[in-house]
Protein backbone atom coordinates (compact mmCIF):
# COMPACT_ATOMS: atom_id res chain seq x y z
CA UNK A 1 0.00 0.00 0.00
CA UNK A 2 1.85 2.84 -1.47
CA UNK A 3 -0.33 5.44 -0.21
CA UNK A 4 -1.76 4.98 3.10
CA UNK A 5 -4.10 8.22 3.54
CA UNK A 6 -6.29 8.75 0.83
CA UNK A 7 -9.27 11.14 0.61
CA UNK A 8 -7.90 13.75 3.44
CA UNK A 9 -10.06 16.86 3.31
CA UNK A 10 -7.86 20.16 2.91
CA UNK A 11 -9.43 21.88 5.52
CA UNK A 12 -7.54 22.65 8.56
CA UNK A 13 -4.37 19.86 7.79
CA UNK A 14 -1.64 20.43 9.32
CA UNK A 15 1.39 22.43 7.23
CA UNK A 16 2.27 19.83 4.48
CA UNK A 17 5.68 19.30 6.05
CA UNK A 18 4.32 17.91 8.63
CA UNK A 19 1.80 15.95 6.94
CA UNK A 20 4.53 14.16 4.41
CA UNK A 21 6.49 13.12 7.72
CA UNK A 22 3.41 11.55 9.42
CA UNK A 23 2.75 9.57 5.80
CA UNK A 24 6.15 8.56 5.74
CA UNK A 25 6.64 6.98 9.18
CA UNK A 26 3.05 5.38 8.86
CA UNK A 27 4.16 3.88 5.82
CA UNK A 28 7.42 2.62 7.65
CA UNK A 29 5.61 1.37 10.50
CA UNK A 30 2.97 -0.58 8.66
CA UNK A 31 -0.05 2.04 9.49
CA UNK A 32 1.02 2.46 13.21
CA UNK A 33 2.29 5.36 14.92
CA UNK A 34 3.63 6.57 18.20
CA UNK A 35 3.56 10.63 19.71
CA UNK A 36 6.73 9.57 20.81
CA UNK A 37 7.41 9.40 17.78
CA UNK A 38 5.87 12.01 16.19
CA UNK A 39 7.63 14.28 18.85
CA UNK A 40 11.13 13.20 18.64
CA UNK A 41 10.24 14.33 14.63
CA UNK A 42 9.60 17.97 15.79
CA UNK A 43 6.22 17.84 15.21
CA UNK A 44 3.94 19.66 17.62
CA UNK A 45 1.13 17.25 19.55
CA UNK A 46 -1.84 19.83 18.27
CA UNK A 47 -0.26 19.78 14.43
CA UNK A 48 -0.57 15.93 14.88
CA UNK A 49 -4.09 15.21 16.62
CA UNK A 50 -5.42 17.58 14.17
CA UNK A 51 -4.01 15.31 11.39
CA UNK A 52 -5.64 12.74 13.32
CA UNK A 53 -9.11 14.13 13.09
CA UNK A 54 -8.88 14.92 9.57
CA UNK A 55 -7.80 10.93 8.57
CA UNK A 56 -9.63 9.52 11.19
CA UNK A 57 -6.59 7.70 12.63
CA UNK A 58 -7.43 4.95 15.45
CA UNK A 59 -6.20 5.61 18.79
CA UNK A 60 -5.57 1.63 19.95
CA UNK A 61 -3.51 2.27 23.52
CA UNK A 62 -2.55 5.19 25.10
CA UNK A 63 0.31 7.31 22.68
CA UNK A 64 -0.46 4.56 19.95
CA UNK A 65 -2.52 5.29 16.44
CA UNK A 66 -3.05 3.42 13.58
CA UNK A 67 -5.16 3.47 10.28
CA UNK A 68 -8.09 1.36 9.12
CA UNK A 69 -6.18 -1.01 7.95
CA UNK A 70 -3.58 -1.65 9.97
CA UNK A 71 -3.35 -4.79 11.13
CA UNK A 72 -3.76 -4.81 15.10
CA UNK A 73 -0.28 -6.95 16.00
CA UNK A 74 -1.14 -6.98 19.90
CA UNK A 75 2.75 -7.78 20.44
CA UNK A 76 4.17 -5.29 18.62
CA UNK A 77 1.16 -2.67 20.04
CA UNK A 78 3.02 -3.72 24.00
CA UNK A 79 6.69 -3.55 22.67
CA UNK A 80 5.73 0.12 21.54
CA UNK A 81 3.65 0.84 25.10
CA UNK A 82 6.95 -0.93 26.93
CA UNK A 83 9.87 -0.48 24.58
CA UNK A 84 12.39 -1.11 27.81
CA UNK A 85 10.50 -4.95 28.57
CA UNK A 86 11.62 -8.03 26.84
CA UNK A 87 9.51 -11.04 25.85
CA UNK A 88 10.18 -13.95 27.34
CA UNK A 89 9.62 -17.48 28.78
CA UNK A 90 6.71 -19.17 26.86
CA UNK A 91 6.13 -15.79 24.47
CA UNK A 92 10.17 -16.16 23.49
CA UNK A 93 9.74 -20.25 22.98
CA UNK A 94 7.41 -19.22 20.28
CA UNK A 95 9.42 -16.16 18.93
CA UNK A 96 12.50 -18.75 18.86
CA UNK A 97 10.59 -21.65 17.12
CA UNK A 98 11.30 -23.33 20.42
CA UNK A 99 7.66 -24.49 20.60
CA UNK A 100 4.87 -24.19 17.84
CA UNK A 101 1.99 -23.31 20.45
CA UNK A 102 1.04 -19.71 20.62
CA UNK A 103 1.12 -18.89 24.18
CA UNK A 104 -2.77 -17.67 25.31
CA UNK A 105 -1.09 -14.22 26.94
CA UNK A 106 1.98 -12.25 26.67
CA UNK A 107 4.86 -12.77 28.42
CA UNK A 108 7.29 -9.80 29.10
CA UNK A 109 10.29 -9.32 31.47
CA UNK A 110 11.17 -6.23 33.34
CA UNK A 111 13.66 -4.96 35.51
CA UNK A 112 13.27 -5.37 39.25
CA UNK A 113 10.93 -2.44 40.42
CA UNK A 114 8.29 -2.06 37.75
CA UNK A 115 4.73 -2.28 39.36
CA UNK A 116 3.58 -5.21 36.80
CA UNK A 117 -0.22 -4.84 38.18
CA UNK A 118 -2.21 -2.84 35.03
CA UNK A 119 -0.59 -5.68 33.11
CA UNK A 120 -1.39 -8.71 35.00
CA UNK A 121 -4.95 -6.97 35.42
CA UNK A 122 -4.83 -7.25 31.62
CA UNK A 123 -3.87 -11.55 31.97
CA UNK A 124 -0.09 -10.52 30.67
CA UNK A 125 2.40 -12.47 32.78
CA UNK A 126 5.14 -10.21 33.96
CA UNK A 127 8.51 -11.47 35.57
CA UNK A 128 10.79 -9.04 36.67
CA UNK A 129 14.76 -9.41 37.37
CA UNK A 130 17.87 -7.17 37.96
CA UNK A 131 18.66 -3.99 35.87
CA UNK A 132 22.11 -5.80 34.95
CA UNK A 133 20.29 -8.99 33.82
CA UNK A 134 17.39 -7.66 32.15
CA UNK A 135 19.86 -6.95 28.44
CA UNK A 136 21.16 -10.56 28.82
CA UNK A 137 20.62 -12.57 25.56
CA UNK A 138 18.33 -9.79 24.20
CA UNK A 139 18.24 -9.84 20.53
CA UNK A 140 15.13 -9.00 17.79
CA UNK A 141 12.49 -11.06 16.84
CA UNK A 142 9.69 -10.86 14.57
CA UNK A 143 6.19 -11.59 15.45
CA UNK A 144 3.64 -13.49 13.09
CA UNK A 145 2.94 -9.64 11.49
CA UNK A 146 6.66 -9.41 10.87
CA UNK A 147 6.65 -7.09 13.20
CA UNK A 148 10.49 -6.75 15.26
CA UNK A 149 10.16 -7.03 19.11
CA UNK A 150 12.67 -7.45 21.72
CA UNK A 151 12.78 -11.19 22.59
CA UNK A 152 15.35 -13.68 24.87
CA UNK A 153 17.69 -16.06 22.53
CA UNK A 154 17.49 -19.79 22.37
CA UNK A 155 20.09 -20.10 25.57
CA UNK A 156 18.68 -16.94 27.56
CA UNK A 157 14.96 -18.63 27.30
CA UNK A 158 16.37 -22.06 28.52
CA UNK A 159 17.72 -21.00 31.33
CA UNK A 160 14.16 -18.68 32.17
CA UNK A 161 12.23 -21.85 31.86
CA UNK A 162 14.11 -23.85 33.60
CA UNK A 163 14.49 -21.04 36.74
CA UNK A 164 10.45 -20.49 36.30
CA UNK A 165 9.55 -24.13 35.79
CA UNK A 166 7.39 -24.03 38.64
CA UNK A 167 5.20 -21.55 36.61
CA UNK A 168 5.33 -23.16 33.26
CA UNK A 169 3.51 -26.44 32.30
CA UNK A 170 6.02 -29.09 32.69
CA UNK A 171 4.94 -30.15 29.19
CA UNK A 172 5.87 -27.15 27.68
CA UNK A 173 9.35 -26.79 29.12
CA UNK A 174 10.63 -30.17 28.72
CA UNK A 175 9.23 -30.27 24.95
CA UNK A 176 11.52 -26.82 24.61
CA UNK A 177 14.27 -27.99 25.85
CA UNK A 178 14.27 -31.50 23.40
CA UNK A 179 13.94 -28.96 20.92
CA UNK A 180 16.59 -26.95 22.01
CA UNK A 181 19.00 -30.09 22.32
CA UNK A 182 18.46 -30.61 18.68
CA UNK A 183 18.59 -27.36 16.99
CA UNK A 184 21.64 -27.15 15.43
CA UNK A 185 21.93 -23.13 15.79
CA UNK A 186 22.31 -23.73 19.94
CA UNK A 187 25.47 -22.76 21.44
CA UNK A 188 26.10 -24.87 25.16
CA UNK A 189 28.92 -22.72 26.08
CA UNK A 190 26.62 -19.82 25.84
CA UNK A 191 24.04 -21.48 27.23
CA UNK A 192 26.24 -22.57 30.08
CA UNK A 193 28.05 -18.96 30.73
CA UNK A 194 23.81 -17.91 31.14
CA UNK A 195 23.35 -20.39 33.70
CA UNK A 196 26.53 -19.39 35.81
CA UNK A 197 24.55 -15.50 35.65
CA UNK A 198 21.54 -17.12 36.83
CA UNK A 199 22.93 -19.90 39.47
CA UNK A 200 21.60 -22.48 37.50
CA UNK A 201 24.64 -24.27 36.23
CA UNK A 202 24.33 -27.48 38.03
CA UNK A 203 20.60 -27.75 37.65
CA UNK A 204 20.85 -27.06 33.31
CA UNK A 205 23.47 -29.95 33.07
CA UNK A 206 21.37 -31.80 34.29
CA UNK A 207 18.46 -31.30 32.21
CA UNK A 208 20.83 -31.83 28.98
CA UNK A 209 22.17 -34.80 30.11
CA UNK A 210 18.88 -36.08 30.31
CA UNK A 211 17.29 -34.78 27.02
CA UNK A 212 20.61 -35.44 25.08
Amino acid sequence: NTNIINNISTKGKPQLIYENKINELLENNDGLITTAEIVSEGISKPSFYSYVRETNLIKVAHGIYATKDAWQDASYILHLQHPNAVFSHEEALYLNNLTDREPLNNVLTFKTGYNPSKLTQRGIKVYTVKAELLEVGKVMRKTNFGNEVPSYNLERTICDIIRSRSTIEIQDYQTAIKAYVKRKDGNLSKLLEYAKLFHIERLVRQYMEVMA
